[in-house]
């Protein structure tokens, strides 16, 4: 072999290698920023491609796929100076790769950082019972909020909640015994209004039965004769108006006369009401 088809298989390998050595492959959820002789040269990815040899490099490599990062508020004092710890969780996705890299220094620590600060301000900005009882809104306001602050880093925060709420214990107990009591007048509340409306019912019977005295008598009358047919033992007082109104007078004289035609050993019987 001589001299010039040695140069030639020597130049051969060199290409090859080069074209090896600037081949890149990025999966489907990844991105490589591309830096020029140390400046910004684009966003590459996914699927293969190439770079210039000893021009371009991919010092970066960014995860594009939907993040979940917990994190957690410890001892925060609310509005009304309550402390709480809260523990929430966030989704967040990077939506500009080259602004993530280069931007910021970490991306994913100024996310948890802001994301701390956030909750902090949030809960700070509302009382207890708000924090307690509006978590809808406070998730809405502070994806917002992180949202806002983390668009020129190139990240999105798509949404966040709050998880858990925990508070002191005799703050606990003082809640329950204000629960309670909550309760109890709303129950108190309830019973007066149904007292209300029994008594305005109680009303406009009493003036439809002194329109019409006979619906008066007809209901005494239906109301003995449910208690008589229901065959306990009972003792039924009524007054003497009544029976004359009503003609009940007759119904007591026989039933009088019944019970005075018994021996005397027998006594009256258990099973049929008297009317006195």
């Amino acid at each position: 072999m001589d001299a010039a088809t040695i140069g030639l298989v020597i130049i051969a390998l060199l290409i090859i290698i080069t074209i090896l050595s600037s081949l890149r492959i990025c999966s489907e959820w990844e991105r490589k920023v591309v830096l020029r002789l140390g400046r910004f040269g684009g966003v590459r990815g996914p699927g293969i491609f190439f770079l210039l040899p000893y021009i371009e490099t991919t010092p970066f490599t960014i995860d594009t796929r939907v993040v979940t990062t917990p994190f957690q508020a410890e001892q925060t004092l609310t509005k009304d100076g309550a402390s709480v710890t809260v523990d929430a969780i966030m989704y967040w996705r990077v939506v500009d790769a080259g602004r993530a890299a280069i931007q910021v220094a970490n991306y994913v620590q100024a996310v948890m950082g802001a994301a701390a600060g956030g909750l902090r301000d949030i809960i700070g900005r509302n009382d207890l019972s708000t924090v307690l009882s509006q978590r809808r809104e406070l998730d809405e306001q502070l994806t917002l909020i992180l949202d806002e602050q983390t668009e020129p880093w190139g990240i999105k925060v798509q949404s966040v909640q709050l998880r858990d709420i925990k508070v002191p214990d005799n703050l606990q107990d003082a809640l329950s015994r204000m629960a309670q009591a909550e309760r109890e007048k709303q129950a108190r509340v309830i019973l007066g209004e149904s007292e209300i409306l029994v008594a305005k019912q109680f009303a406009e019977a009493g003036e439809q039965y002194s329109l019409h005295p006979t619906a008066l008598h007809l209901r005494g009358m239906n109301m003995l004769y449910e208690t008589m047919r229901s065959g306990v033992a009972s003792v039924i007082v009524v007054p003497s108006s009544a029976l004359e109104s009503m003609n009940l007078g007759m119904i007591g004289g026989l039933n009088a006369l019944s019970q005075a035609q018994k021996p005397a050993s027998d006594g009256p019987s258990a099973s049929q009401p008297r009317i006195v």
